[in-house]
């Protein structure tokens, strides 16, 4: 039981660097979103990409762990998770304690993780606002005014111009 404990604290600490290398990633990747670096962005994304195959390694790897001290302790096809763990060690303190602050720490990277990639998310999301903004501009700049430019049916037709930016002959 005791290095399957211990198998479990250094999975979760695993866990736990892998987590802190997506924050650390995180701040490249705002930097490359807003300075608009697509190379260093796709590269960071691939980085990303590695980490998070570590992780569902890594989380299959606690499940396993977690399996088999549940079938040492007697509680053979349940499902068991860190907390009950926790709670179910109360004779064991010191057992007790490690993985509480294992959990501890691996609970908040992923939740620090989790708001970055919010704040990820929103900038991503302004930026694509941005280039749709930009976009809608150069269009208009080439468009013709609203009023000045009828069809047939005496409906505005919405032509672009020629390259000159304006039609207006002399």
């Amino acid at each position: 039981m005791a290095s399957l404990m211990d198998e479990l604290l250094l999975t979760m600490e695993g866990e736990r660097s892998q987590y802190e290398k997506l924050i650390d990633l995180s701040g490249e990747k705002k930097d490359s979103i807003i300075h608009k670096k697509l190379d260093v962005l796709e590269a960071i994304t691939a980085q990303e990409q590695a980490i998070a195959d570590s992780l569902l390694e890594l989380e299959k790897r606690r499940a396993s762990l977690l399996n088999s001290i549940a079938a040492v302790m007697g509680h053979d096809g349940e499902q068991i998770t860190v907390s009950w763990m926790i709670d179910n060690l109360a004779n064991q303190p010191v057992e007790q304690e490690q993985l509480r602050t294992a959990r501890g720490k691996l609970k908040k990277a992923a939740d620090d993780v989790q708001m970055l990639n919010s704040q990820t998310q929103t900038l991503l999301r302004q930026a694509i606002e941005m280039v749709e903004f930009d976009i809608t501009l150069l269009k208009s700049v080439r468009q013709a005014p609203q009023t000045a430019n009828y069809g047939r049916d005496a409906e505005t037709t919405g032509d672009i111009l020629g390259r000159s930016g304006f039609d207006a002959k002399q």
